[in-house]
């Protein structure tokens, strides 16, 4: 007669008690492994001498107890084969519906990213931002395109949008380069005490201590040897990695270095100053400041009686900040802004910029939100004649999008876009159209006669600044 199968794990008890007075679960647990009985068990068992008791049961817990609460981040480590994932599955099975496991996330492929998480755009670019895939680019591309630390990122990504307060991971980072894991650990630590979720991860790592800060530390020993430290749950400062860089003067070498990594990879205008964030002979990020442009909606808020030939001695602008992919979401942006207006040159600085809407990133490093920018009246007069010629204004982006129009535009058509361009003389349209490289605008005459003579490829660039005028935009300033 053929034995009955053997469960391959048996617990021989796992409670959950509520603690009120301190607002955390107590878990009782003693569990324990139970081989399979085969006749070559039986006679391995027999051959050494052990019982059958000997030969099927193997601790893993005995009497432990372990309290856990809401917002608590719970470190697991230790030897492999030591229990750890055992642990995380009966503590899984427990909660139900109540947790979810990375592992199981669901994971759209072939769409872009933007439109796999989140109910409206924005929400989504939110959600994007908080997890360290806030660039433009990442937006656009699919999960199977991304690397394995920004598909970590995504992963959290999606057990937040589920709603669920517990969060487990097993194996947690073991697949990324121990910076990555870091940056992750860091990251992933800061969210969960955000949103008030509690988060079990499990690694065989010892290294991610530092930055994962967790509340609750679980060693596992091989057999029943267990030690389980508490720590108070409190957010960290700041990665372990950022402490070993260090700003420094930067130039545009240095932006090239990183310009790719950013959505707006032109040429960042007339520059002041630059400044590189770095970390020995890394370079992690980069400031640059400009001189800034002679209008800009949001400064009569702020300096309403500056006068132009003020402009350059009292106020900068900021051009661009980028952060290398790798190193971003733990709080790069907001270092390099909040450490280099002070060396700026000038007593205020001013910022413009698309993604401060959805990563408060100036604000964290002391800028001030003014408004958001509207489309100004020559971007949508503008607009509304390109739409009327057949071009989505969702796609001005992409030159090589507006060219196949353009190409497809009658004589006709093509002069009732020069006019409505020579009705409309935006300062950042006469920079576009300026041909001489002493003068950063053209005049209002070289403006006209520019769009005249302009051939496709410059009426190409024209509608791509519309494009960018017609974004809503955040202004945000500092002043000494």
């Amino acid at each position: 007669m053929r034995r009955r199968r053997q469960e391959l794990f048996r617990i021989r008890q796992f409670r959950r008690i509520y603690d009120r007075s301190q607002n955390r679960f107590t878990y009782n647990i003693a569990y324990e492994t139970a081989a399979k009985l085969t006749p070559r068990s039986v006679a391995v068992a027999e051959a050494f001498g052990l019982g059958l008791d000997e030969q099927r049961n193997f601790v893993l817990y005995d009497n432990v107890e372990l309290r856990i609460g809401p917002g608590d981040v719970v470190l697991i480590t230790g030897d492999s084969g030591s229990g750890k994932s055992v642990l995380l599955r009966a503590m899984l099975k427990d909660l139900g519906s109540e947790a979810v496991d990375m592992g199981s996330v669901r994971v759209e492929e072939g769409k872009p990213l933007i439109e796999t998480v989140g109910k409206t755009v924005d929400e989504a670019l939110n959600l994007l931002s908080r997890v360290g895939l806030g660039d433009a680019f990442l937006f656009l591309r699919t999960y199977e395109q991304l690397s394995d630390g920004q598909k970590y990122r995504y992963r959290i990504a999606r057990m937040i949008e589920s709603g669920a307060k517990w969060w487990f991971m097993d194996e947690f980072c073991a697949t990324l380069d121990r910076d990555s894991a870091k940056i992750v650990a860091f990251n992933l630590q800061k969210l969960a005490r955000q949103l008030h979720c509690s988060c079990v991860v499990a690694t065989t790592h010892t290294d991610l201590f530092a930055d994962l800060g967790p509340s609750v530390h679980v060693h596992k020993r091989y057999g029943k040897e267990i030690r389980i430290v508490y720590y108070p749950n409190e957010p960290l400062a700041e990665c372990s990695l950022v402490r070993e860089m260090q700003i420094r003067l930067g130039s545009t070498a240095d932006w090239r270095c990183l310009e790719m990594f950013h959505y707006r990879s032109s040429k960042p205008g007339a520059v002041r100053k630059i400044f590189a964030l770095v970390r020995g002979e890394e370079l992690c990020g980069v400031i640059v400041y400009n001189y800034p442009p002679l209008t800009c909606s949001g400064r009569r808020m702020v300096l309403p009686g500056l006068k132009p030939k003020q402009l350059n001695s009292q106020l900068s602008m900021i051009g661009r900040v980028v952060v290398h992919p790798k190193y971003r979401s733990v709080g790069l942006g907001a270092k390099l802004i909040r450490e280099t207006l002070a060396l700026a040159g000038t007593g205020c600085v001013e910022l413009v910029a698309v993604m401060a809407k959805y990563n408060q990133f100036a604000e964290k490093a002391g800028m001030r939100l003014v408004l958001f920018q509207e489309p100004g009246k020559e971007a949508l007069s503008i607009s509304s004649i390109l739409e009327k010629l057949g071009f989505n204004v969702k796609l001005l982006g992409s030159e090589s999008y507006i060219l196949k129009v353009l190409e497809k535009l009658s004589t006709k058509q093509l002069q009732q876009l020069r006019d409505v361009f020579a009705k409309n003389c935006h300062p950042r349209l006469m920079k576009e159209i300026s041909v001489n490289r002493h003068k950063a605008f053209a005049t209002r005459a070289e403006y006209i006669a520019g769009i005249e003579g302009a051939d496709l490829v410059k009426l190409a660039s024209l509608v791509r600044v519309v494009g960018l005028l017609l974004q809503v935009k955040a202004y945000l300033f500092w002043q000494k």
